[in-house]
């Protein structure tokens, strides 16, 4: 088999000095994973999943064989809290995004999206088969020049809190658009989950939004410390992801064990409010300091230190991952050329000491 045609790509990347590689963990100050609460580093979950007879693997999708109680009662738990009627549980935030998105918004629809958004998002609106446009970064005043011209029903599509700024969309103003418009909203909480609210219920229901949105996708990789995804909407729309969403149809059902860590995560975070102060203490304390770099307002913790150029950022992640500061390097094109940044990750469980220890490497 020839497969030296993948090699113009491949080598075209290792060029750009953006050519990605998996590593192991090798037990550093963790500053990247999104375990943002320590779900998993602390073993809460693993704690509360003795469980015996939960099955390890599937037997289907969940329109044959791979339905079953325990998922049915997570989707029923996970809406309550969140305070939606319904939900259904995707086996990934990505395949949420994209089983939503794919399906819902028709030929002749209009999508509008946050330039910034999710690769996800993207991807799902690439498979619709609705017109989309972007709006600038959250730019009310743009995205209202996009639905003065969109056509048919229109949704708008944006994240709570951005995976790569860090920053928080503007959701009272862009809700306001969407009624003067009659445009159906979506948001991605992905990083708002776990972390937003006294309870950790996102940033949604934090401003008391969730009676105005079509559908809320919280995804469990990140605070909640496991996999999977669901989308929060009425039944109505329950009922149609399940007759029409590819994403969902066509795969393997999550198995119980899966399902029960996340039902054990969702009992477990609400309660974790020490956790969440300690870390707005360390937001404010990065915040607050200064270092050599340009740093991007956030208050959440995703922080992020701009340094322009692939090659000058890997360098500082590197002499950092050297002095045992596990801190990952974004780079173009994942980010815009000159936008290469230190996507540094706070959690409960790092010190002020360790941050202390990063910020003096940074001055």
């Amino acid at each position: 088999m020839n497969d030296d045609f993948l090699n113009k790509k491949i080598n075209e990347r290792k060029a750009q000095n953006a050519f990605r590689q998996l590593r192991l963990p090798e037990g550093k100050i963790d500053f990247c994973s999104n375990d943002y609460l320590g779900l998993v580093k602390n073993d809460l979950i693993s704690r509360r999943s003795a469980d015996v007879g939960r099955r390890l693997g599937s037997t289907g999708s969940r329109l044959l064989s791979g339905n079953y109680l325990l998922i049915e009662e997570t989707e029923k738990q996970i809406a309550d809290f969140h305070e939606a009627e319904a939900g259904l549980i995707f086996n990934s935030g990505y395949d949420a995004n994209v089983g939503l998105l794919s399906c819902v918004p028709q030929r002749g629809d209009t999508i509008l999206y946050d330039y910034l958004s999710h690769a996800s998002i993207r991807d799902g609106i690439r498979l619709s088969f609705a017109t989309s446009f972007s709006f600038a970064h959250n730019d009310v005043a743009d995205l209202e020049k996009k639905l003065t011209a969109a056509k048919g029903n229109i949704f708008v599509v944006t994240e709570s809190v951005f995976s790569m700024d860090g920053d928080i969309a503007p959701l009272h103003e862009i809700i306001m658009l969407c009624e003067k418009y009659h445009a159906q909203l979506i948001i991605d909480e992905a990083h708002a989950t776990g972390v937003v609210g006294e309870k950790g219920a996102g940033l949604v229901q934090y401003l008391g939004l969730q009676k105005k949105c079509f559908a809320r996708v919280h995804t469990f990789g990140k605070a909640v410390g496991c996999h999977g995804a669901i989308v929060l909407g009425s039944e109505n729309l329950k009922n149609y992801l399940i007759n029409f969403s590819r994403a969902f149809i066509y795969t393997t059902a999550l198995p119980e064990a899966s399902v029960t860590a996340v039902q054990h995560a969702y009992n477990i975070f609400p309660e974790l409010i020490v956790e969440r102060n300690h870390l707005q203490e360390l937001i404010a304390q990065f915040q607050q300091s200064a270092i050599r770099f340009e740093k991007l307002v956030s208050t959440m913790p995703i922080q992020v230190v701009i340094i322009p150029g692939n090659e000058e950022v890997k360098k500082v992640a590197v002499q950092l991952q050297e002095d045992n500061f596990d801190v990952r390097p974004i780079v173009y094109p994942t980010v815009p050329k000159g936008s290469e940044r230190l996507r540094i990750v706070l959690h409960s469980f790092n010190t002020v000491n360790e941050v202390d220890g990063l910020i003096e490497r940074l001055r």
